[in-house]
This record gives structure tokens, sequence and C-alpha cells, in this order.
């Protein structure tokens, strides 16, 4: 006998459920906010033009991988035909070469065994090729390759211009460091583990759910926008059609509010001068 997927032994999840979760929020007088994070973005693409018509009046913050970018990124960002959807389109700081420096364990670009002065390094020279290619479209956030980044380097962060970190899961605290403001995103939508497909409907929906329930429930930090991944290089027609109807439901709940990458790292993006 096979052994069953995990998302077979859980209890369905429908669309129907997050409406519910919306319904709760309104019902308490609250709005759910969330955004939209993607990653690994380095120059234009067919995949880049389809995440954009997909997402459509949501703003999508964009993680570049700085090493990897050049003007064509920033001229497609620029062109006036996407001016309405790019004026709240972001670009992040996708580490520096999206490069796993880890000798053992799982790959990480900022594992401990680099120096402080090579991950300042990084970081600066990341900063810096952002800046000039994108202006003041891009923000001083860093998301870190594969999500991880060593807690001793955060002290680091603003000396290399960056005021803000995104990571996945719940975070811990607003304010990881001094002068680092923090906001995860909590489903990523690629099964990394599997053939790098969708996770499929239930599991994202459950995830979805799940977040913006413990929030409501102030079982975790309520003032966290919930966040989901995506990777539009890997992405396939079944994520395509969740993040479709991921925008009609939540275009059409009073109670849903996609924030942009400046709203959600606003404290983050003041501090610096």
């Amino acid at each position: 006998m096979s052994q069953l997927r995990r998302e077979d032994l859980a209890p369905a999840v429908r669309w129907s459920d997050l409406i519910d979760e919306f319904d709760r929020w309104s019902d308490a007088g609250r709005v759910a906010t969330l955004w939209w994070r993607d990653d690994d973005a380095a120059g234009p693409s067919e995949r880049l033009d389809r995440l954009l018509s997909i997402s459509g009046d949501i703003p999508i913050a964009l993680a570049v991988i700085p090493a990897g970018a050049d003007s064509r990124l920033a001229a497609w960002l620029a062109h006036p035909s996407r001016s309405r959807q790019t004026a709240r389109l972001f670009v992040l700081q996708h580490g520096w070469r999206h490069q796993s420096h880890a000798v053992d364990g799982k790959k990480s670009e900022f594992p401990p065994e680099r120096s402080r002065r090579a991950v300042a390094d990084d970081l600066a020279a990341g900063r810096m090729q952002l800046v000039m290619l994108f202006e003041a479209h891009s923000l001083p956030v860093l998301a870190p390759p594969w999500n991880r980044f060593y807690c001793r380097f955060l002290s680091l962060l603003p000396d290399c211009g960056l005021a803000g970190i995104s990571r996945v899961g719940p975070r811990r605290s607003v304010r990881p460091a001094p002068g680092v403001v923090a906001a995860n995103v909590h489903v990523d939508l690629v099964a990394w583990t599997g053939d790098r497909g969708f996770i499929g409907e239930g599991a994202a929906l459950r995830g979805l759910i799940g977040h913006l329930r413990a929030r409501r429930s102030k079982g975790i930090d309520e003032g966290e926008p919930t966040g989901i991944l995506t990777h539009h290089l890997v992405q396939d027609e079944a994520t395509d059609t969740f993040l479709r109807k991921l925008a009609a439901v939540t275009g059409g709940h009073r109670a849903a509010r996609w924030l942009d990458a400046t709203e959600v790292f606003a404290r983050g993006v003041c501090s610096l001068p």
C-alpha cells in the first residue's frame, strides 16, 4: 500500500474557508493585510511579463539578484506600457550573487562561517548596484537567498545601507536589530522538495488561512502582513491559476488589502537618512 502524502491526510480546505476568514476580520472591524514577494529576478523575461499580467493591480516586491541584474531589467521596469503596475513594484536586494558559501548544511549566501567583512562587502556592493540601476524603486531591504541570514550579521545591515530584512515564517520581532525592520513571507508556492511545481491549492490556502487566523487571534504578531512568495522563473500553470483566483477573491473582499513594499517596510525605509 503506497504511503499517503501529508496533503492527502490533511482536512480539505476550500476558497470558501479563506472568504470566511476575511469575513471574520470584517466582523471584527479589521482589515487583513497581505503582500507579495517574488524572488530570483535578474533580467526581463516572458515569465516576468506573465507574472505582472497575473498580478493586475496587486503590487509586487521583486527580489533582484544584484550581480546578475543589468540595465535591461531597469528599462523593463521603466517602460511606459507598464507604468500603472510598476508604480507600486519595488525592488528588494536578493543577496549579492545568489551563491552559497555554506561549508556544511543547507545552502546560504551568508552562513556563520563567513567573515563579517566579506558579508559587509557583498551587502554594500549589492545595495550600490541596485540603487544605480533602479534608483527610487530600490528599497533598502534584504531578502537573502534561500531565506537564510545568520543572526550575528544583522547588525551589519544599517552600515551597508539596508534597513529591512525579509525571510520566511512569522517574525519573532519587528526589529531584530537596531535600525532593522523585519517583514517575512509565510507561504512559498513552490514545492522545492518535490518536482518544483505548485504546492497545491489546499496547502497554499491552509498556509494563508493559518497565518491570517493566528494574526486575528493574536497568537503571533498581528501587525505583520501575510506574505506569499513566488518564483516566476519556475512558476507553472497551476500556480498561475491559484494566483488568479487569489487576486479575484481578495479583490472582491473589503477586509483584504494588498500592501506594496514601501508600506510593508515603512518604518525601515524611513529610518534611513
